[in-house]
């Protein structure tokens, strides 16, 4: 991810392709936050997000959740951040795969947009009392927090590339 004064001067195509990568890609969100620039720090490009994501209509917030894979999906159907986020199926126990797939069912029939958490590296058995306990919350309070996790894990992984950029460039 280029530094932010270079986000900040990029052509549209290019900085959607970048932001992308920190949301999975939802369009309408993607692009409101686009013509948020400038965003002059890491900072502000989340802070943006943040107010973006909470400001739109519903239907373009259960956009950007629903752009987020499933807990537990298929490890093929992952992008390369939610892969190393939710971990590998081979740790996944079958018994743990079905739980993650009848509750991201039952999630998505309650609330209609996916359960989306930021794992932070958590096993995908640790993921199963999170997914229980948000059945019984109020759905506005599910869509906020999800909302909220979204740009928690876009700034984590804004953070990823930050750091893989320094160290590339330490090491050229």
């Amino acid at each position: 991810m280029r530094p932010v004064p270079l986000l900040d001067r990029a052509p549209s195509a290019e900085l959607l392709a970048e932001l992308a990568q920190l949301f999975e890609g939802a369009p309408r969100f993607l692009q409101r936050l686009a013509e948020a620039r400038p965003f002059r720090s890491d900072a502000v490009l989340l802070e943006r997000a943040r107010e973006i994501a909470g400001g739109m209509p519903e239907g373009d917030q259960v956009e950007l959740l629903n752009a987020h894979p499933r807990i537990g999906a298929e490890p093929a159907s992952l992008s390369a951040f939610s892969h190393a986020e939710q971990g590998s199926a081979d740790e996944t126990a079958a018994h743990v795969a079905d739980d993650l797939d009848r509750l991201n069912e039952a999630y998505e029939h309650t609330f209609g947009f996916r359960f989306v958490v930021f794992v932070a590296g958590r096993p995908r058995a640790a993921m199963i009392p999170l997914m229980e306990a948000a059945l019984s919350a109020e759905r506005d309070d599910e869509l906020r927090r999800g909302l909220d996790d979204v740009v928690a894990i876009g700034g984590d992984r804004l953070r990823k590339l930050r750091k893989l950029r320094k160290l590339r460039s330490e090491t050229a």
